[in-house]
Formats: C-alpha cells, structure tokens, sequence
C-alpha cells in the first residue's frame, strides 16, 4: 500500500513535469509568434537581420546628448515591408530603399512636436543624405495630404520628398510591435530592411550627436 510521503512525490514530480511542459511549449509559441511577426528567428523571410543587431549595439554608446531617447533594437527586426505612397502617390515600401540606410520619422500636422522637428530633419537629409542614407518622413494625416505638403513649403522644408500614408497603416504596424506610442515616431533602419533603432518622440536630428550616430549607422561594421 502506498503510503502518504510517496504520494506527496509523485503529485510534485506531476506538477513539476506539468510546468517544464508549460514552459517548452510557452516558449515554442512565443518562438513561433515572434518569426511571423518579423521579431524571432536571426534569419527573416530570407533575410539576415545580425547585422542590424550588430549594428545596434555598436551605436549604444551614441545614445546620448540630444538623442538620448534612442533605444538600440535588442534583436532581430525585419520591417522592410512596411508600406507606404511615393511622393507620386505610387503604392511602396521601405524595401525600395534597399543597399541605404534610412531614417523612417511618422508625423502629422495636428502633431504640434511633429512640426517643430520637420526642419531639423530637413537640415539632416542635407547634411547628410545621399546614395548611403536618407530620411523617409512618412506623413499620417488622414485627409488633405494636400494641407500637409503645404505646410512644408509654408515652414521651408525643400529637402524631404513627401511620403505619406492617409491609412494610418504604418503607425498601426509599429504600434502592434511595441515600437509607437504616439507621434512623433522614428526608427532607423539598415541597407537589409531591418530595424536598427529609433526613438518614441522628437528629437534635434540635425544636432552633431544625432549626425554622429547617423554616420556610425551607416559605417561598414
């Protein structure tokens, strides 16, 4: 007859089987979850984010100063497919950008912070755009793109194509991955279409600190 102490046992090694179970097939989900949405495995939709991931942590250090806010990706991050309109109206996506690295900003007019760092972000596309980089300023008013791109010639922003995305879409995306709370929003992303980093807010993008991580950024590794 068994007795009570090995009953004990057994129903704690049951439990304690139960839970590592739990936990492998937990694990297995969250695995699984994060290769669709594009946050998983190292290799995405044949893509190899390391790069990115190595990318990130070498910029860390230049987090600092007027960017201080920018939160280096902590893994792999493809978001290549992340689509919008050309300045012509044509249907894109940031896989048009591909070999460049791009600073992706989402702004509106109603977002008062949005406009005050539209010039900045122009004074950085001169500084430094060109075949290796460039700033992609996304623009997510949902009607009257027409308001939006006079606002820019009204404040002097001549170096910004106008990209846009009355659908909201792009904002929706990263808001799912954890990535915006609100606008402004920017991420900085590699030659691949993988994230490399960004910051929730504004920031002085024309500031030498933001121009020093923006050079490091497009340095070869």
């Amino acid at each position: 007859m068994t007795d009570g102490r090995t009953t004990r046992r057994r129903g704690a090694l049951l439990l304690a089987i139960a839970a590592v179970a739990g936990i492998v097939a937990g694990a297995v989900a969250v695995y699984v979850r994060g290769s669709a949405d594009g946050n998983g495995a190292t290799t995405q939709a044949g893509v190899d984010c390391a790069g990115a991931v190595a990318t990130a942590a070498r910029l860390d250090p230049l987090a600092k100063g007027q960017i201080a806010a920018f939160r280096p990706a902590e893994g792999p991050d493809l978001v290549r497919n992340l689509a919008f309109q050309a300045p012509d109206g044509s249907a894109t996506s940031l896989a048009a950008f591909a070999g460049k690295t791009v600073l992706v900003n989402l702004w509106a007019t109603w977002c008062v912070p949005c406009r005050a760092e539209m010039p900045a972000l122009d004074r950085l596309q001169g500084a430094l755009g060109g075949d290796a980089f460039s700033v992609v300023a996304v623009n997510v008013d949902v009607r009257n793109p027409e308001r939006a791109r006079a606002f820019l010639d009204d404040i002097g922003v001549k170096r910004l194509a106008f990209y846009a995305d009355p659908s909201f879409a792009i904002f929706n995306e990263l808001k799912k991955r954890g990535l915006a709370l609100g606008l402004p929003t920017t991420i900085l992303v590699d030659g691949k279409g993988c994230r490399v980093g960004g910051i929730e807010g504004p920031a002085e993008w024309d500031s030498e600190d933001a121009k020093a991580l923006i050079k490091a950024a497009i340095a070869p590794g």
